[in-house]
């Protein structure tokens, strides 16, 4: 270990030991406390010195401020400089140190990477993921980043910055060559990076660019120099050192149970308010000066008013010049006496006549006492007849029956969301929270009051049947959890139609993934063969868990990839599983009209009008031929006998020509005998008869199966060309919906080889 991390890991070494204060306390500084450091503000809660800063019982808010050799004044905040701080935004700018791995003409290979990490869990620090990026410099150099929390939700991220000639370096472009970046997620607080060396070719590179450098930085901060390719200049310019952005909150607790504490709560202002941290219950809160008002409140008469008719930093906020009066925490527009009009936007103009001013008056009280009568009178009626409407929808889903099922069950958690609630959480159902529109209904993002971020389904009209026994099977439904299939929260019944509300999964759908508009300009990733794999094995143990293990079973009905969604991590997760498809118990049950996707309908389902758990199975092998040809299951625009894709597959099998159909890049990423496995467990999904179909979960265990043998070196190809595939892609998906053109995002490791994990940290003093 060298010197300079020895110094960063006994410092963190000190401060995991150092007892934490008992209790906070919403203390006050002194006056001779220390304010400035060189040219840096402190504003408090941070401060120099014991008393000085608040008390928190961790180390966010205590500072050192440390002249150097050269005169200069340094602040830090333990090991790491701080550059400049915010109250108002409750952020932190500090210096994130540049991680280089260079090539060694002697030895004739790449030096040891450094052994540099950072750990914030000591504070209440998070690395701002709006104004923060992994950044990767270099040629052919792929770095990656991932989270050290101590939860089940690791991160794991890659940025590969490629050189296909020095020539196509180009200034301020961080696109992927000579340089790439990519984002990270919300509430990181430790990390560590590394460098893939097998991707750094040194023989074509080290001529010309002879370090690669992986940096987590402000992103506002870094413009890309070609010089930082072929040069040290990136190190030596900057001093080994860029901005990063941190966010801070106060202690652990939320705003109602910090109010709890009167002498640890920190807002001590008056005309303060609170509000939550950012990244969730329990990470704390901030303090912020109320509407109209400016200033510190975290100090006692820390907010004061602003003058808006006298700061010249925003426009005059009246239309008439001269008739601004300043108000506690705002302002009004007045008319001078003897003129009338409107000086917020319009004009103030002379009295013609002060009767006639004051008949027009009397006149227009009239009216509006008229009016406001009739109108009160009216939203009585109305309001009168919604709520006796709502309280006959209520009962007509099954509302009564549900509410007594709840009250009965002691910790079920399941919530009867109103309409008013639903309506604030998606802005009255405005059409640019739509996130998607099927056959069953139309889905909107919304936040709840609670700032859950949730997919409310408005559903469609449903039937007779659907609608009585729509509340008992909610109750069924609400009470599936498993980790592959969307949550449920709960739904709202006192509408004509029932809706849904399940929890937010960001990263869209299998369908975007597979078969997404290609940019005309760039390449776009593609799916790894080991992630599609993954992604059918989820999806079959998802549906398996509803055909064998939900009581009673539950058939899905409408399996496609639209329906399979992709969390934060790419685990699918299976949605709209249709709440009141459960399977039928008798043979009166099964008649019901046919309803589904084409190019995904089971032909025995279309013929009896049964619906099956093998239905699913058969739905099923459409998507994994989808996973398997990177085509869609139903395309009007082809011949009509290369319309369904199951149909063409299963005629292009019986003729011995599968590879035909085959995305040629899974081909170049595995061996044929396990891609022919593949197939043939797609051909026994789609058999005519139901009764030849395996089930799900023998679908998922031969999934299972082929994941774990396309992941050893006979079930793939051993080049570094198959890494590169990665960086290609079947169908396009936007940069959005995942780590962009020239990253990579993995939600597991197993195929991804660590020769010497690297750990990046934050500069240590000097």
């Amino acid at each position: 270990m060298h010197a300079p991390e020895k110094m960063i890991f006994a410092a963190l070494v000190v401060v995991l030991l150092f007892p934490a204060t008992v209790g906070a306390t919403a203390m006050q500084p002194a006056e001779t406390c220390l304010r400035r450091c060189g040219n840096i503000d402190i504003p408090y809660p941070f401060g120099v010195g014991s008393g000085c800063h608040l008390e928190t019982g961790d180390w966010t808010f205590s500072l050192s401020c440390n002249r150097t050799a050269d005169g200069r004044h340094r602040l830090y905040n333990y090991q790491i400089e701080v550059l400049d701080m915010s109250v108002r935004r409750g952020q932190l700018r500090i210096y994130s140190l540049i991680n280089p791995w260079c090539y060694n003409a002697t030895t004739g290979g790449m030096n040891s990477q450094n052994n540099w990490w950072y750990n914030m869990s000591i504070t209440n620090f998070r690395i701002n993921d709006a104004l923060n990026r992994f950044t990767v410099v270099g040629c052919n150099s792929l770095a990656y980043i991932r989270s050290l929390n101590e939860t089940a939700d690791r991160y794991m991220t890659g940025c590969m910055a490629m050189c296909p000639g020095v020539g196509r370096l180009e200034n301020g472009s961080c696109a992927g060559v000579g340089c790439c970046q990519t984002a990270i997620p919300s509430g990181l607080n430790a990390y560590q990076i590394s460098f893939e060396e097998k991707f750094n070719n040194t023989g074509d590179t080290a001529g010309f660019s002879p370090c690669s450098y992986a940096v987590l930085v402000e992103a506002a901060a870094f413009d890309f120099r070609t010089t930082y390719v072929t040069t040290d200049e990136f190190v030596v310019a900057n001093d080994r050192q860029v901005p990063l952005v941190l966010d801070w909150a106060i202690g652990n607790k939320t705003c109602d149970e910090a109010k709890g504490n009167a002498s640890a709560y920190a807002c001590v202002s008056g005309n303060s308010e609170c509000v939550d941290s950012k990244y969730g219950r329990g990470k704390g809160y901030l303090c912020n000066c109320s509407a109209g008002y400016d200033g510190n409140p975290y100090l006692l008469n820390g907010c004061h008013d602003i003058n808006e008719c006298e700061d010249k930093s925003v426009r005059y906020p009246c239309s008439v010049p001269g008739t601004c009066v300043n108000t506690m925490g705002g302002y009004n527009c007045v008319c001078p006496r003897k003129t009338s009009g409107n000086a917020y936007s319009g004009t103030c103009e002379e009295d013609k006549s002060q009767l006639g001013w004051q008949i027009a008056i009397g006149v227009s009280v009239g009216v509006i006492i008229l009016i406001a009568a009739a109108s009160c009178a009216y939203m009585v009626f109305a309001k009168r007849r919604l709520a006796k409407i709502k309280r006959e929808y209520f009962k007509q889903h099954g509302g009564l029956s549900l509410f007594d099922e709840m009250r009965s069950r002691q910790g079920l958690s399941f919530t009867l969301f109103t309409q008013e609630e639903l309506e604030e959480a998606t802005g009255r159902f405005d059409e640019r929270n739509v996130i998607g529109k099927g056959a069953n209904g139309t889905v909107y993002k919304g936040t709840t009051k609670d700032g859950e971020v949730v997919a409310i389904k408005k559903c469609r009209l449903a039937s007779e049947r659907q609608q009585k026994e729509f509340g008992k099977e909610m109750l069924i439904v609400s009470q599936i959890n498993h980790r592959y299939i969307v949550k449920l929260y709960g739904c709202c019944l006192e509408v004509e139609v029932p809706m849904l509300v399940y929890k937010y999964i960001p990263n869209g759908t299998l369908y975007g993934l597979i078969h997404g508009r290609r940019d005309r300009d760039r390449d776009v990733p593609r799916i790894p063969f080991t992630a599609r794999l993954k992604i059918a094995h989820q999806t079959a143990e998802a549906l398996s868990y509803l055909h064998s293990w939900a009581s009673p079973p539950i058939i899905h009905g409408d399996v496609k990839t639209s329906n399979i969604l992709l969390d934060q991590d790419y685990t699918a997760k299976v949605s709209d599983f249709g709440a009141s498809t459960l399977a039928p118990t008798d043979e009166a049950q099964f008649v019901t009209f046919v309803q589904g996707t084409c190019g995904y309908l089971d032909p025995e389902y279309m013929r009896t009008c049964k619906l099956t758990d093998k239905s699913d199975v058969y739905s099923f092998g459409v998507v994994l031929l989808e996973l398997l040809t990177c085509r869609k299951a139903l395309n009007l625009e082809e011949l009509e006998e290369e319309k369904y894709l199951s149909s063409q597959f299963l005629l292009v099998v019986g003729e011995n020509r599968l590879e035909e159909m085959l995305d040629p890049q899974i081909k170049d990423e595995t061996s044929i005998e396990v891609l022919e496995q593949a197939a043939e467990l797609a051909k026994q999904c789609l058999e005519m008869l139901g009764e030849n179909r395996p089930t799900m979960r023998e679908v998922a265990e031969e999934l299972d199966r082929l994941s774990k043998l396309a992941q050893h070196p006979w079930g793939r190809q051993e080049s570094a060309e198959l890494e590169a595939l990665l960086l290609r892609g079947c169908g396009s998906a936007s940069p959005t919906t995942y780590s962009g053109h020239s990253g990579i995002q993995l939600g597991s490791t197993r195929n991804i080889s660590f020769s010497d994990t690297a750990y990046i940290g934050i500069k240590s003093p000097r």
